[in-house]
């Protein structure tokens, strides 16, 4: 009679949220994104030199194929940022997806069904290179788009520490798989990758986006964007400044990193953890960030980054002499290796 009798409830309200308030739909579909091509893309990149090196190629041949990537990279980057302000954003990050998935699918498919030619394999990365230079500035301003105000620095951290540690495990995995069963699986998950990750971005809601206001056209807004870059001192030389870095650091990785790895590391796999090492890092900075506001941040970025292009006296990347000759193996052309 004088027992509590209420019934044991446990109020809704109560309950923890599943993710944060700025973790919207949209951000979780980009996050989720992020992470497939960060899976497949890190792998491929390795797959791609060994499927260079496997049909005979040599260090050049690896270095021209990186090139291909790059230098459609560079140059339709600018277009690819005026695209995506007159264009929906979604839209051009589809597209993108999708050409890079078709362009990794044929590679996959050259690789495994016989050795690809030089030139096929320089073509075919250069789709993927385009694709990217007009995927990146609409994913920036998409990812820009979904969260604001105080909480934006702790999303653009948690969403690039997503990324870096799918970047990680796919380095990881990636060279295990090129070890196990060969480049060219590798390469036909990427393709699978960004088809998933194109299907994830078609379902992102830009109703709140508003409309771009009627311009003068692509080459003013060229134009326009080229006067804001460089009256900007602060942004120019910071662009220079990892260019050169990127420009050093990313043609010794792309070329003398397999190459180190196939003669002197044992081969694919060793190569892949050596990239997910650097992965790591970028993880742990980004972790970082969630907790630290510096108040110049980039100064804080800048000095942080010095350290990034030093090598070791003695690095296996300056002693190349005693393993040029086996680079050139009975598959290569003859005349790479006639001197």
């Amino acid at each position: 009679m004088g027992g509590d009798s209420r019934p044991v409830t446990t109020a809704p309200a109560s309950r923890r949220p599943r993710r944060p308030d700025w973790a919207g739909r949209n951000y979780s579909l980009l996050t989720a994104a992020a992470v497939a091509t960060g899976l497949g893309g890190n792998g491929a990149l390795i797959a791609s030199a060994f499927a260079v090196l496997e049909a005979g190629g040599d260090g050049g041949d690896v270095g021209l194929v990186a090139a291909s990537r790059t230098l459609p990279l560079v140059l339709f980057l600018l277009i690819g940022g005026a695209m995506a302000d007159r264009v929906p954003r979604h839209h051009v990050m589809v597209a993108a997806n999708a050409l890079s998935c078709v362009s990794q699918a044929v590679f996959a498919v050259l690789v495994l069904t016989g050795e690809p030619r030089l030139w096929q394999m320089m073509l075919l990365t250069a789709l993927g290179g385009t694709g990217q230079a007009f995927f990146g500035p609409a994913a920036e301003g998409m990812l820009m788009s979904t969260v604001s105000g105080e909480q934006a620095g702790r999303a653009f951290a948690v969403f690039r520490m997503a990324m870096q540690g799918a970047s990680l495990g796919g380095a990881a995995l990636g060279g295990a798989l090129v070890a196990a069963v060969g480049p060219g699986w590798v390469l036909a998950v990427d393709a699978a990758a960004f088809a998933v990750a194109g299907g994830l971005r078609s379902f992102l809601d830009v109703s709140h986006i508003p409309a771009r206001a009627p311009g003068g056209g692509l080459p003013a807004d060229l134009r326009d964007g080229w006067r804001e870059f460089i009256g900007r001192p602060w942004l120019w030389s910071i662009v220079v400044a990892f260019s050169v870095a990127n420009a050093v650091v990313g043609a010794a990785d792309a070329v003398y990193g397999p190459l180190v790895a196939r003669d002197s590391l044992g081969g694919a796999g060793p190569w892949g953890l050596a990239l997910a090492a650097f992965g790591a890092g970028t993880v742990a900075g980004a972790l970082l960030m969630t907790r630290w506001k510096p108040r110049r941040l980039l100064l804080a970025g800048m000095l942080g980054i010095f350290p990034w292009p030093s090598r070791p006296p003695h690095s296996p990347y300056r002693s190349r002499s005693a393993s040029s000759t086996r680079s050139c193996s009975s598959r290569a052309p003859r005349s790479r290796c006639s001197g």
